[in-house]
Order: structure tokens, then C-alpha cells, then sequence
């Protein structure tokens, strides 16, 4: 876990250099530079950088990344025909994706 004032440093460090995300995050001593490419894009949406793992069901309704809610099959027949009709579904919306068209 970082710091908000590391992270500041890292955005605005990024920010006023000329230098590589992979560049920057050997120079602050991180392995990837995945994080400070996720921070730059947060600053540059205005969104919050609070860290949302680890948080409560009540606070992860309000998540937009939480996904949908996994389907439960009764048998794999039913799994394979579930799985069936989003493929028929998705050929007919982006026919290209396939080949035809």
C-alpha cells in the first residue's frame, strides 16, 4: 500500500518529466509500472486514488467494477445452452467479429 503523498509525488513527478512509466517506477523503486500508469489515469478522470479492496459487501454494491452476479446451473447441459445462446447472441450483434459480414 502507498502513501497518498508517494502517489502524489509519483502523478507529479510523471507529470512535469519526460520519462517512461517504466522509467519513473525504477527510479521510485517499483517493480511494475502498472501503478503509476493506473494513478496518471486517475488524476487525469479526477477520480479518487483510495484503495477499494478488501471492502465490505454494503460498500461494494456502490462498485461499478463488481461484475454481475455468477449464474448457477442445475446441470451442464443447461450450463452449455446458457453459454450457447450468448454466442448465437453476440454473432448476431458483431457479425464482423466472426468472419461474415
Amino acid at each position: 500500500m502507498y502513501t497518498e503523498e508517494f502517489k502524489k509525488n509519483a502523478v507529479k513527478l510523471y507529470k512535469e518529466g519526460n520519462k517512461s512509466y517504466k522509467t519513473l517506477a525504477d527510479e521510485l523503486g517499483r517493480r511494475s509500472s502498472t501503478q503509476l500508469k493506473s494513478l496518471i489515469k486517475k488524476l487525469d478522470n479526477d477520480e479518487s486514488f483510495e484503495d477499494l479492496r478488501g471492502r465490505t459487501s454494503s460498500n461494494i454494491e456502490s462498485n461499478p467494477l463488481k461484475g454481475r452476479t455468477k449464474t448457477n446451473f442445475k446441470s451442464i447441459e443447461e450450463e452449455r445452452d446458457y453459454y450457447k445462446a450468448q454466442v448465437e447472441y453476440l454473432k448476431k450483434r458483431y457479425p464482423n467479429l466472426h468472419g461474415k459480414g
